[in-house]
Order: structure tokens, then C-alpha cells, then sequence
């Protein structure tokens, strides 16, 4: 059984594709391979970008984190504040000692002007400062030095001396190195301060240091200065001497700050430990996240890129077919193995597609073969036949066959075009009922005297409404009134309904034909399958019907079956979803 010739698309399909702009490729053609278009294929790398870039990204917090952190301006702003309040405590307890030491200026005036004498400073410097590493220095209310701590005996035969490093075994080449790396890196860290020079004077005075200045005027005061050696920094706090509220001088406490970069390049070197522990790690987290993404995308896109080319022994599908196969990563249980599952089935309809294309190209040539034959044979015969009767006969079959050469080739075009066409159509709402009612009028109008009569079923209250494309619907249903009237016998009736069934429409067309045999009721919707009532000239359906109304509510996600009816005839079913 069969529907209605499809209708005929024009001449020349052989024209069709070129007529459309459309590229062959060489691909398609036989013995020729497809060059490699530009900017296409997977190439093979030791590392992806994918993981290039999970490791920049996942290192470059941990990078930004421990650079930052080796400035600590706070922790080291705090470390000097600590250290200059020491050095404040210091210094007043050697101004204590220095007041306590100053004599009267006169002795008949006692207790009303004191002076500071070298000779006192001296040893109290001595005792006091000698056991840390600071520097004293005091001057007189005038501003002259009277005492420095790390000057000895008297003017003309003095000892200086220099503090030396602390003992202690010298560094190993691994800390050498890192202490030299941590010192250049620390040196090219920009600053947000700039620190005056340490006054280097042979004999300075009072009025090369603002600090001191401020402590002959009765107040304390601190400042920085940049080491000689401009690696470095020197704290140093200013303290005044008084007795009974007179200022008999100021003493200037001056550290090198080893103490402060010390404690800093501790904390800073755990910080950088901890740090590197951390880049090993996220080193190793991405390599491992990496794997777990990156490897397993790669394997899919090679897969893919076999596809593609048309590759492949089939490995992992263990069919033996020799096609290009997807790797099955479904139980990963994630978006990956999500997207191996759907590149798996993509292939697979990929597969199925062309197996059916190429079933569809032997169904042709040989549907096409049939004609082709008999009008070789007529002409053949034609050539060499005498009698003007038989010639018309022989005629009459070749204007035949090439009718049935040119449905067959435009009925072929139109089966051919129908997936793209379906995929690039948009879906509506149809009312089913409304097309039904409109395709009863149709048949009414255009039906003869011995056409069978329609009788319609349909729900009352409203319309029975499904998503898909309304000229295919139609043309379905038109395959389907079309084949049921063939099957008729005259003045029948043919019996269409429609009705809801949970979430789907259901649409029903019943004829009183003979009916359908047991073993056929699934090889009708097969391609060219053509079996006609008696009496009904040969080659004039394409057995393309059916087959298109089967793709076209396969496409809509329906389903359609036949079925015998109890008391006689065929009843075709179509069920689509429905709102």
C-alpha cells in the first residue's frame, strides 16, 4: 500500500545541487582525499592549552599572593615603631644616669646651673650601651659632642670602635644563594618612602640631626635614616638630659636595624615556604584537574577528528564494524561524560544516516532500473518494428516510462530534502481539528461521483493542539485520506478521528478496503514498497508515501502504525504530543 504521488519538483534534479551553489566535496569523490582546510584538525602537544592555562591560572593566586606579602608594610612598620620604643626606654634611662652625674657649673651657686662633663659621659656610655649594639652620642645645650659611645680615651689618643657581626657559623651555598636571591628580589620591591642619608661627619654636631634639635628644645623624637651602605636603615631616637626641669644636653641613640630586616626576612622567607608548598601543590591539583578535563576532551576531540576524516578501527565499540568510534566516559557521572554520551549517539545517527543513505541510493538505482530497461527495450524494438500500430503502442510505453522516470526523480528529491527541511522549519501550535475539518472540505470539493464519502469524529468544546510544522501534518494526512480512498471500494466511507489520549492527539483514518496482510503491516512504511489495488495502472505511485509520513511524525516525535479493523478494512494511526 502506498499514498498519492508526491508532487513533481521541476526538471533537471541532476542541476539541483549545483544550480544551489553547493560544493562537492572531495571526499565524496571516489580515489581523492579531502586536504586539510586551514585552522581545522587537532593537533597532538605534550600539554593542551587547557592545561597551560589551568596552571597559570591556578598558580597565579598562590604568585600574586606571595609577592604581595613580601612587602608586610604593616608588620614591618610595627617591628620599627617596637624597636624605637626600646630605644626611647634606653635612651631615658641613660639620660637618668646622665643627670644624675652633671655637677654645678659654680660652686657658690650650687643647685642652680649643672653642666655635663666629658670625663662623667664617658664611662656611662661605657657601662650603659656597651652591652647592645647601639650607638650613643650626646651633645651639649651648644650643640658640640661631649661623648660617643664608641669612642675611647682622651682627644688626641682615641680608640674607636666597630661593632662585629654576631658570631656564629657562616652560611651554607644553598642559604648563601637563597639569602642573595631574597636580597635582590627585596632590593627591586619598590618603596613608598625615601630616607635621608646617616650625617657621616667626622665630628657632627647638633644641628646635623632634626632630632636632636628637637630634644635640646625639651621634647623626644625619633626618625629614619638610610644606611652608609644604602642597603640598610638607621632608627635613631633623640632623648633630652634634664635636672629640675633644665636641659643639660641631648643624647642621640642611633641601631642599624638589623634587628627589624632580620625579623622580617624570617617572616618572609616562612611566608615564601609556605608559598612554594602551595605552588607545588596547585602545580600538582591542575596537572590532576587537567587529566581530569583536558585528557579526557582531547580523547574526544581526536575521536571526533577520526570521524571526521573517517577513520578508525572501531576501537571501544567492540563491534568489529571498522567505524570511527567516541569513548564511552558515561560513567564519570559528569558534563564530560554527559558530552561522550551525546557524541557517542551523534556518531551513531551519524552512522545510521549514511547506512541509510546508502540503502536509499540502491533503492533508487534500482527503482530507476526498472524504467530505464523497459524504455531501452520499447526504443530498442521501436527501431525495428514496421506496423505504425505497434509503433504507437511502443510510443505509449516510452511517454510512460519517462513519466514514471520524472515522478520517481521528483519524488526521490523531495524524500531526499526532507530532514533538512524539517530540521530548519519552525514549529507552531496547529489546532488538529481545524486542519482536519479544512482537508474535509477539500475532499468534498474536489471528489468525484464514485469517491468514498468522509464522516469526521472530532472533539467538542475546542481544539486538540500539538507543536510541529503544519504543511507536513498536512501532508501526512493527505498520504494517509489519499491511500485510504485508493483501497476503497465505490461509494464507501472513509472514517477520520481525533481524540486526546493522556499528553498525546491521536488521529485515526479507516477505510473498507480489503485490509492490510499480517506480515505487511510494517514493510509498508518501508521505501518502494508499492503494493496496489487490482486494476490500477502500474508505476503510477513512487511507494514513497507512507515512508515520508513514518520520517515526518518520527520528526515531530510521534509514532504511526496500521492496523486491521475487526470488521474489515485498514485504519492508520498517528499519535503526536500534544499541550
Amino acid at each position: 500500500m502506498d499514498g498519492p504521488d508526491q508532487p513533481r519538483l521541476g526538471e533537471a534534479r541532476g542541476r539541483e545541487r549545483g544550480a544551489r551553489g553547493l560544493a562537492v566535496d572531495p571526499a565524496d569523490r571516489p580515489g581523492e582525499a579531502a586536504p586539510r582546510r586551514a585552522g581545522t584538525g587537532v593537533r597532538r602537544r605534550r600539554f593542551s592549552r587547557l592545561t597551560r592555562r589551568m596552571l597559570l591560572l591556578n598558580l597565579a593566586g598562590p604568585v600574586v599572593l606571595a609577592v604581595g606579602l613580601l612587602y608586610l608594610d604593616d608588620y614591618r612598620r610595627g617591628l620599627i615603631d617596637a624597636q624605637v620604643a626600646a630605644l626611647l626606654t634606653q635612651g631615658r634611662i641613660v639620660a637618668t644616669a646622665l643627670s644624675e652625674a652633671a655637677r654645678p657649673a659654680d660652686d657658690g651657686e650650687a643647685g642652680i646651673d649643672y653642666r655635663l662633663s666629658p670625663d662623667a659621659v664617658r664611662p656611662i656610655l661605657f657601662r650603659l650601651i656597651e652591652p647592645t649594639r647601639s650607638h650613643a652620642r650626646v651633645f651639649a645645650p651648644d650643640g658640640r659632642l661631649i661623648g660617643d659611645s664608641r669612642v675611647f680615651g682622651p682627644f688626641g689618643g682615641q680608640v674607636v670602635v666597630e661593632p662585629l657581626p654576631p658570631p656564629g657559623a657562616p652560611p651554607g651555598p644553598v642559604a648563601a644563594f637563597a639569602n642573595a636571591v631574597y636580597d635582590a628580589v627585596v632590593r627591586g620591591l619598590p618603596s613608598a618612602e625615601t630616607l635621608p642619608p646617616w650625617p657621616l661627619r667626622e665630628e657632627p654636631r647638633a644641628d646635623d640631626f632634626p632630632e636632636v634639635a628637637r630634644a635640646l628644645g625639651g621634647d623626644t623624637a625619633s626618625g629614619l635614616f638610610a644606611a652608609p651602605d644604602k642597603h640598610g636603615m638607621v632608627i635613631a631616637v633623640a632623648v633630652p638630659v634634664q635636672r629640675f626641669k633644665q636641659v643639660l644636653g641631648a643624647i642621640l641613640l642611633a641601631t642599624d636595624g638589623e634587628s627589624v630586616e632580620r625579623d622580617l626576612r624570617a617572616v618572609r622567607f616562612d611566608i615564601l615556604n609556605l608559598a612554594l608548598g602551595v605552588l607545588v601543590v596547585t602545580a600538582f591539583a591542575s596537572l590532576y584537574l587537567a587529566g581530569t578535563i583536558a585528557r579526557p576532551i582531547r580523547r574526544l576531540a581526536l575521536a571526533a577528528e577520526r570521524v571526521r576524516r573517517g577513520h578508525g578501527l572501531g576501537a571501544g565499540r567492540g563491534n568489529g564494524t571498522g567505524k570511527p568510534a567516541i569513548p564511552d566516559m558515561r560513567r564519570r557521572g559528569d558534563e564530560i561524560g554527559e558530552l561522550s554520551g551525546a557524541l557517542a549517539d551523534m556518531t551513531e545517527a551519524l552512522w545510521q544516516r549514511l547506512d541509510a543513505i546508502e540503502r536509499f541510493a540502491a533503492d533508487v538505482s534500482h527503482e530507476i532500473k526498472n524504467p530505464l530497461t523497459s524504455l531501452k527495450s520499447a526504443v530498442e524494438t521501436a527501431t525495428r518494428v514496421k506496423d505504425p500500430e505497434q509503433r504507437e503502442k511502443l510510443m505509449q510505453i516510452i511517454v510512460e516510462d519517462v513519466a514514471r522516470i520524472d515522478r520517481l526523480i521528483g519524488d526521490i528529491a523531495g524524500a531526499s530534502r526532507l530532514d533538512a527541511e524539517l530540521s530548519r522549519g519552525a514549529a507552531e501550535r496547529v489546532d488538529v481539528v481545524q486542519l482536519l475539518r479544512a482537508m474535509a472540505d477539500v475532499h468534498e470539493a474536489t471528489a468525484g461521483a464514485e469517491a468514498p464519502r468522509l464522516v469526521l469524529d472530532l472533539p467538542h468544546g475546542g481544539g486538540l493542539m500539538v507543536n510541529g510544522i503544519e504543511d507536513r501534518l498536512g501532508q501526512v494526512l493527505r498520504n494517509l485520506l489519499a491511500n485510504a480512498a485508493s483501497f476503497s471500494p465505490p461509494g464507501a466511507t472513509l472514517r477520520v478521528s481525533a481524540r486526546r489520549v493522556g499528553d498525546s492527539a491521536e488521529i485515526a483514518v479507516e477505510d473498507e478496503g480489503p485490509g492490510i496482510p499480517a506480515d505487511k503491516l510494517e514493510t509498508i512504511f518501508d521505501r518502494f514498497y508499492s503494493e496496489r489495488p487490482e486494476g490500477e495502472k502500474f508505476g503510477t505511485h513512487s511507494g514513497l508515501g507512507l515512508s515520508i509520513s513514518r520520517q515526518i511524525v518520527d520528526a515531530h516525535g510521534g509514532e504511526i502504525w496500521a492496523e486491521n479493523r475487526p470488521g474489515g478494512g485498514a485504519r492508520f494511526v498517528v499519535r503526536l504530543p500534544s499541550e
